[in-house]
């Protein structure tokens, strides 16, 4: 390969700015070296100023099974900057202003996760900051060479857990079809399936969405090193997502038509069996297998277009006042976080207490199935069993936080009406009341609930989790009293008959809600 001639204002490389050796023969301009160790130092510094993040990230990448592929991506991005680099190194790195913009947007996003209280808006910010820093300190030209580990790296980031709901749906009504099909009567309520042979549900881990999410960051990785055609590419990312769902889907109906053959036991073995050894690799080998005769990226092809990027314009600015603008911009949405937090802490003061209820008395709870919503994190928990005049009973729970920060949010994944632990597990939606949402959950037996909830925050009572977040972001965004409430009011489905009525009877002997959680938050 040759090199351009001398370091020019547009920085282009010249053969005599080598100094130093790569290993391969090749020599390493003294540009690469400032702008790679300005580079290395920012991202040294982010991680730093972003600590708790990083350890939030790296915490689920090694405790959960469904983003355990993320312990891979960055050995990925090594190995995918290694297989552009003989080419990477003929150009000249810069310090290119624009750059900044995306971790000036990584900032802003961040910092509206932090009020917000939603992690995994943090965790995108933060790698948005991370490939502002690449782009900002080492230029267009090479940004543009890197542009696909660049993207990559957004596959650090632990995101998926939202598709579990709807993916438990689409792996239950697809094994109904399939039962249908090969004549096993069967009746489903929600996630749980009922046939001769028994009860079954499918629950999160049988969702797929962990392998849903492994193979979208292994079909993007293929897409790019295997095709070079768009429409190709695009294909083989469809045939990544679509295949999973539906071979999980046969996967899940498998263990239900080998209990009918068999027995319960025997089928849970072997899908836990099949599920974690063989599956996966099963899956994979089939989308390659379709895939291959379709791949049009010749082995000894050029990963970049040097002709085509030294021709890129670039303005360069110094590099050390884009670095010093990195870092401002870094330390901003900290320092305006922790200004904003010591505005609006508050302290509630306990103990709490159950309300008084005109024409109901405190009867002891539950035995069927012990129901007790899940708020991690919450200052106050209170919950009561109500009975009226007319027999009717239903459950009150109040949860109360003073704040709401990472690990305690009232609204969240694994937050609320069912417990991810407890042999509980949520089936439907149900008609919601105003200002509040209802659902139906069940339990073994099968023991049905019906669970309406409300959420106090600021000056709104709501039941959508979107309004509570929007919410906290405005709170902790302006200094406001980030204190929340949840309340909660259940009854169990008995002989038949609809919960609903003892709930509506008590909520309407409760009065207005928002006036009842502000009572009890504040001690009265």
């Amino acid at each position: 390969m040759s090199f351009a001639g001398p370091i020019t204002p547009t920085n282009d490389k010249g053969a005599g700015d080598k100094d130093t050796d790569d290993g391969t023969g090749h020599g390493i301009s003294l540009a690469w070296r400032r702008h790679a160790f300005a580079l290395a130092l920012a991202t040294v510094a982010l991680l730093a100023i972003f600590h708790r993040d990083v350890a939030d990230i790296v915490t689920i990448w090694w405790t959960s099974s469904t983003f355990g592929h993320c312990l891979l991506i960055p050995i990925i991005l090594g190995w995918l900057v290694w297989q552009r680099w003989p080419e990477l190194r003929e150009l000249d790195p810069s310090a290119w202003a624009p750059g900044l913009l995306p971790a000036a947007a990584g900032a802003v996003g961040w910092l509206l996760g932090d009020a917000a209280g939603v992690g995994l808006a943090r965790h995108f910010g933060l790698i948005l900051m991370l490939q502002g820093a690449i782009v900002a300190l080492l230029g267009p030209r090479v940004a543009r060479a890197l542009a696909f580990p660049i993207f990559y790296m957004l596959f650090m980031v632990p995101f998926g857990e939202e598709l579990v709901p709807p993916m438990q749906t689409i792996t239950a009504q697809m094994c109904m079809a399939l039962l249908a099909l090969v004549g096993i009567p069967a009746h489903i309520d929600g996630v749980f399936i009922t046939t001769p042979g028994g009860y079954f549900e499918v629950a999160e881990a049988c969702s797929g969405v962990n392998f849903l999410v492994a193979m979208f960051a292994f079909g993007a990785l293929a897409a790019n090193v295997c095709f070079r055609s768009w429409p190709r590419r695009m294909a083989f990312m469809a045939l990544a997502i679509v295949v999973p769902v539906l071979a999980n889907g046969v996967r899940a109906w498998g263990t239900i038509y080998i209990a009918e053959l068999t027995d319960i036991s025997f089928a849970a073995g072997f899908d836990h069996v099949f599920y974690g050894w063989f599956f996966f690799a099963i899956v994979m080998v089939l989308v390659m297998a379709i895939g291959w005769k379709f791949f049009d990226r010749p082995r000894d092809s050029d990963w970049l277009d040097l002709t085509r990027l030294r021709a890129m314009p670039v303005r360069a600015r110094p590099l050390g006042l884009v670095a010093a603008g990195l870092l401002a911009i870094g330390c901003a949405p900290i320092l305006w976080s922790a200004a904003m937090a010591a505005r609006g802490s508050e302290t509630i003061r306990g103990p709490l207490h159950m309300p008084a209820v005109k024409g109901w008395q405190r009867v002891p709870l539950s035995s069927r199935h012990t129901w007790y919503p899940r708020f991690d994190g919450a200052d106050h928990r209170l919950i009561g069993r109500y009975r009226n005049a007319a027999g009717q009973e239903a459950d009150l729970a109040i949860i109360v936080f003073a704040d709401q920060r990472e690990g305690r949010e009232i609204v969240g994944y694994g937050q609320g009406s069912v417990d991810p632990d407890s042999q509980w597990a949520w089936t439907t939606t149900a008609r919601a009341p105003a200002g509040g949402t209802a659902e139906r959950i069940i339990a073994p037996g099968p023991v049905v609930r019906e669970v309406v909830s409300f959420y106090r925050v600021g000056g709104a009572l709501t039941g959508s989790g979107t309004m509570v977040k929007l919410e906290t972001l405005k709170a902790r965004l302006t200094g406001g009293s980030r204190r929340a409430v949840a309340v909660l009011v259940s009854s169990e489905e008995a002989n038949g008959q609809s919960a609903r009525p003892a709930i509506d009877a008590l909520l309407r002997d409760l009065g207005p809600i928002d006036a009842l959680a502000d009572r009890i938050a504040d001690g009265r």
